[in-house]
């Protein structure tokens, strides 16, 4: 074991224990190996970032197996808890492709008897999801014939929903290392420093001071640190895109989206600004969106559901005559790298989305995500913040302060 397992320190993760809990579950559902696709299972059974195609053998007992891309192997057999000769690089040679590699694990594991094979499979709207291809199923069961394949992956969901104290920790970190690219982007822009800088250059600031705290990649798929200024801040409550060359303009609304890894740990909050000048109707605007960051965050506790804090937060929204600039939706799940939409199993109307009736417990982690767009107006408003929810409240991760800044 690496010193991942030995340093007892606040980002300690018992990863045996993870394993344990997948092979007690197994167990329950006569499943005699898992194989796990889906980035989320892997940054959450093997406390590495995988970002080739890459699968986890987790057996009925015993260490579990990683296979990625050969180029990869070496760098997660030295990143993960897992010991070296428990990861496997794949090649495109005879019996070494993934298929054929697994396959032959696979069958090492059942000594060649039948058994029940767990797979993650279904839909996303996260395109990294990584759930298991058609092709790779009809391949798979043209190498196992004798293997039933099972729809696995709410064994994984269920036992991720609640997080160890190690898991809150690395979040706390990584929103700890935003807050610091808040901070240099406010210090870059204040007192004019902002004419003629533009959305990229926004991102770059934020990145570099956060890559300086330590932080490992700005995760988003999205494009890393999203940022919009002007209209772009009306498209949805600030267009979830790359930062583009769109340079920064006196008048117009600012968003600031930034990005954090820390340990597979996300960190990621959104700030806004408004540069002079300010108009009454754009503080009018901004008024309404901080007060209803302020309410959602003060109704977030256990035992709230996504469609009451929703219904409750319109409400609001409509008497005070704001509605119409609301995206109806506050939060979307969060975990390890990789685990960042759905929350909670699959048991909702609408498969692979959040069940609206999902009951919060408490120790879940979630991102508490507001979107204000009046794009009629060329202005927009977003509040991302990770949470975690308590008995009688929540805990903001991100600490920066909630405000929306007049910049000169």
């Amino acid at each position: 074991m690496t010193s991942r397992l030995e340093n007892k320190g606040p980002f300690f993760i018992d990863f045996p224990a993870r394993i344990k809990a997948i092979q007690e579950e197994m167990a329950k559902e006569k499943i005699d190996v898992y194989l796990g696709s889906r980035l989320r299972t892997l940054s959450w059974t093997l406390d590495a970032f995988c970002p080739w195609r890459s699968f986890v053998v987790i057996p009925a007992e015993g260490m579990p197996a990683a296979f990625t891309f050969v180029i990869d192997a070496a760098r997660i057999a030295d990143e993960s808890w897992i010991d070296e000769d428990h990861v496997f690089g794949f090649v495109p040679m005879g019996g070494q492709d993934q298929i054929e590699l697994i396959s032959d694990y696979i069958r090492d594991i059942l000594k060649n008897r039948k058994g029940r094979v767990g797979i993650e499979s279904g839909m996303s709207n996260y395109l990294p999801e990584g759930n298991l291809t058609h092709y790779e199923y009809e391949r798979f069961k043209e190498a196992l014939p004798d293997v039933d394949f099972v729809n696995s992956y709410t064994i994984i969901d269920k036992l991720s929903m609640i997080k160890d104290e190690g898991t809150i920790n690395r979040f706390r970190e990584a929103s700890r290392i935003v807050d610091v690219g808040h901070k240099a982007v406010y210090e870059a822009i204040q007192k004019g420093g902002w004419k003629g800088m533009t959305e990229t250059e926004i991102a770059g600031l934020a990145a570099y001071a956060m890559r300086k705290e330590g932080s490992e990649w700005e995760w988003s798929y999205t494009g890393g640190n999203e940022i919009a200024c002007g209209y772009r801040t009306g498209l949805a409550g600030g267009a979830c895109t790359p930062a583009t060359r769109k340079k920064l303009q006196a008048g117009e609304p600012l968003m600031v989206d930034i990005h954090a890894m820390f340990m597979l740990g996300l960190g990621d909050h959104s700030h806004n600004y408004l540069i002079a000048p300010v108009s009454d109707r754009q503080l009018w605007h901004a008024q309404n969106f901080l007060d209803i960051v302020n309410l959602t965050l003060k109704t977030y506790k256990a035992g709230v559901t996504p469609s009451s804090l929703a219904e409750e937060m319109m409400a609001f929204a409509e008497e005070r005559g704001f509605a119409d600039y609301m995206v109806p939706g506050f939060e979307h799940g969060i975990g390890m790298m990789g685990d960042e939409w759905r929350i909670g199993i699959n048991d909702g109307p609408f498969p692979f989305w959040t069940n609206p009736d999902h009951i919060y417990q408490e120790n879940e982690l979630i991102i508490c995500a507001i979107q204000y767009a009046c794009p009629d107006e060329n202005i927009g408003f977003r509040y991302e913040n990770p949470i975690v929810i308590q008995k009688n409240g929540c805990e903001p991760l991100s600490k920066y302060p909630l405000t929306v800044d007049e910049i000169e």
